[in-house]
């Protein structure tokens, strides 16, 4: 079962924005905050601890989710600034980009967010996130070995996910 449409993985991914090996790392998180998986390609500095890095990671999606809903143009109804929302609730945000790095965003309804660090110049990788979301699912969620809401620990799932993103970033 594909969570964003479809029956199953689809044998095609999205096609490469930018090719070359650019992805920095990513993240993904249960809706709790837990950092389920981290991922690193090519991080050229390492300055916090994983734990640091996490907590700042998540923190900041706090907010920049809380500060879109709050600006949401669109809503009459304006929700408190750090209150939290519900996946799909409000106006969100889809990425960002600095100088040295993009972030792209993605989070499922059921509250999982998916980041993934990549060079500036890399295109809308939403699909591609969604493509990696129903990785997560078929690898992960559908292995019965798994306890949601433990760090994944899915060769296979890593193996793909490795594949996947050197092919896309």
């Amino acid at each position: 079962m594909q969570f964003f449409g479809g029956s199953e993985i689809s044998p095609s991914p999205p096609t490469p924005t930018v090719s070359g090996n650019n992805a920095h790392m990513m993240y993904v998180f249960n809706r709790n905050g837990v950092c389920l998986l981290y991922r690193e390609w090519n991080r050229p500095l390492h300055t916090l601890n994983a734990q640091q890095d996490h907590k700042l990671m998540f923190g900041l999606l706090f907010s920049l989710k809380s500060l879109t809903a709050k600006m949401d143009p669109t809503s009459a109804e304006r929700g408190n600034l750090g209150v939290p929302q519900l996946p799909g609730q409000g106006c969100s945000f889809h990425s960002f980009r600095t100088n040295t790095y993009k972030l792209s965003f993605m989070e499922s309804p059921s509250g999982i967010k998916i980041i993934l660090i990549t060079h500036p110049k890399t295109g809308d990788l939403r699909e591609s996130l969604k493509y990696i979301y129903n990785l997560y699912v078929e690898y992960v969620m559908k292995n019965p070995l798994y306890t949601p809401g433990t760090p994944i620990r899915s060769d296979l799932f890593n193996t793909t996910l490795d594949q996947y993103v050197r092919s896309i970033a």
